[in-house]
């Protein structure tokens, strides 16, 4: 699979169908022309690929979670040889091994500070992906999620701004953590 014609699908739909099992179904039927299959076993992996392919979708599946199939280069020569078009991993040499069998590379990262910032360049710059991946997307949804429960939020990691301060209080964080002393101010 060639890098191009993916950014291309993801140009005129830019929105990636991530499911687990039982959402295949509803990702086969919606305009969305990639999915990322994060949820795969080595029973279900050939059948999946092969609903994908017969609706014109590209389908990557996430190596680290699928189960029944080792987390090495032969894990990757078979998701190559049941016709994948891209892995997702956030481990480097899984990375390489599908690249070698012509796989198209999603590198998964979680953002959670600014030291896993330079950390993330560094990984990149190493491992080279064909796309990366970076979680979590929307963090003030994730502190909605939790303000609702007893427990009081602290928001922390990568919060650089007054508006994001702000951000997090107004979605419910009782209060924010950051080493930017400029906004210890506020």
């Amino acid at each position: 699979m060639d890098i191009s014609a993916v950014k291309e699908r993801l140009e005129r739909t830019p929105v990636i169908a991530a499911v687990r099992q039982g959402g295949l179904t509803a990702a086969l039927s919606s305009p969305a022309e990639v999915i990322f299959a994060l949820d795969e076993n080595i029973r279900t992996a050939t059948q999946t690929v092969e609903l994908a392919h017969n609706a014109d979708k590209l389908i990557f599946i996430h190596a680290d979670l699928t189960r029944g199939i080792g987390k090495d280069k032969c894990g990757i020569e078979y998701l190559a040889s049941i016709g994948a078009d891209g892995v997702i991993s956030t481990h480097a040499n899984l990375l390489r091994y599908a690249k070698e069998y012509g796989l198209v590379t999603v590198q998964r990262y979680f953002a959670v500070d600014s030291q896993g910032l330079l950390s993330i360049r560094e990984m990149i710059n190493s491992a080279r992906p064909d796309l990366v991946e970076i979680m979590p997307g929307v963090v003030d949804k994730v502190i909605r999620h939790f303000a609702s429960d007893r427990t009081p939020i602290i928001a922390a990691g990568l919060i650089e701004t007054k508006a994001e301060v702000q951000a997090a209080l107004s979605a419910g964080a009782l209060a924010v953590s950051t080493g930017r002393s400029e906004l210890w101010y506020l």
